[in-house]
């Protein structure tokens, strides 16, 4: 049910999102659910922010409440482009830097991974998802996991290309991920308007 659910958001959005269904899924449906393919709703201006906001809480996996509270932590910094602060802080959110790594084929793969004991950061478990991983940290699977069949998923068949804020080095006979620079807008891994999203929010208190 969870598969369909995430396959039915997918195609409300009309965009793949990488490790929220089989790749190529959309193209057999590439319209909104209870839609045609021959025929599609026209959007309000409204609906089009909407839509910019929802990719993003959906790709992520975040509820709104959650969402929230990330912009109200990325406007309270002291850089003034809040938006590229809400990425980076969704970017090296502990569970995404495990997919981004291609330790895990999703980010819900990437979750249950952090929750369960599998993850370290500086060699330390770290147990808590929305953990926000710093720069020059390092991130790995310990030994005894890189059998789980979610790494060996995720190691066989990455579901996006590394991004160069990024990268991956062999320590002590182990391969750990390494956070080397800030991520920002450039790196959210679909088609996205930034003006659109934050237009939503503009008209909404955060």
């Amino acid at each position: 049910m969870l598969r369909k659910a995430r396959f039915k958001t997918q195609r409300r959005l009309g965009l793949e999102l990488a490790g929220l269904g089989k790749p190529g899924a959309l193209e057999r449906r590439p319209y909104p659910p209870g839609e045609s393919g021959n025929k599609r709703r026209k959007y309000s201006d409204y609906a089009l922010r909407l839509e910019e906001k929802q990719k993003l809480r959906f790709y992520y996996v975040l509820k709104e409440k959650q969402l929230r509270k990330f912009i109200r932590k990325a406007k309270s910094g002291q850089s003034t482009h809040w938006m590229s602060q809400l990425v980076s802080l969704l970017e090296r959110r502990l569970d995404n830097v495990i997919f981004r790594l291609g330790f895990a084929p999703s980010i819900p793969a990437a979750r249950q991974l952090v929750v369960h004991g599998h993850v370290l950061v500086n060699n330390k478990k770290v147990d808590i998802p929305s953990f926000i991983v710093k720069e020059n940290q390092e991130v790995s699977i310990k030994e005894k996991s890189l059998k789980n069949q979610l790494v060996l998923q995720g190691l066989q068949n990455p579901r996006l290309d590394m991004p160069d804020y990024l990268r991956k080095e062999e320590k002590a006979g182990k391969i750990v991920g390494i956070i080397q620079a800030q991520p920002n807008v450039e790196h959210i891994p679909f088609p996205f308007n930034v003006g659109l999203f934050i237009e939503y929010y503009t008209a909404r208190k955060t």
